[in-house]
């Protein structure tokens, strides 16, 4: 059975979709931007939009009851592969033990002209 997951810790959807999908023992998080969610702007600094698309993600994740320590699969896309460096210094930082495995992908442009966009997949259980 497919469950909606919706928190207010994390920034609303911004087009027809939702913040996460429960299915199969899964969460699936929509790709979350570094938008802060009390302010409503996404930060200047590469390093300080990673940690706000990662704790966005973390919100998501909570609001099924599992975490990060349960993430399997993060998606990264950036602006500017440049960057690398910088994102890994703070994607680091939030895993404790193995880290679940990881793509990272530049592309052309993200919404909002944000840096970074992050997405996870995460076991339930």
């Amino acid at each position: 059975m497919r469950k909606i997951v919706n928190t207010p810790n994390a920034p609303a959807a911004i087009g027809p979709y939702s913040q996460g999908i429960e299915m199969h023992g899964f969460i699936f998080t929509s790709g979350q931007l570094p938008i802060d969610t009390k302010t409503g702007v996404i930060p200047e600094d590469i390093a300080a939009q990673t940690e706000t698309s990662l704790k966005n993600v973390s919100a998501i994740l909570e609001a099924s009851g599992t975490s990060l320590e349960k993430a399997v699969k993060m998606t990264v896309f950036v602006r500017d592969m440049n960057d690398f460096g910088k994102i890994n210094a703070v994607y680091e930082s939030f895993f404790k033990g193995d880290a679940p495995a990881r793509s990272l992908v530049q592309v052309a442009r993200l919404p909002k002209d944000a840096g970074i966009e992050i997405e996870c997949i995460a076991a339930l259980e």
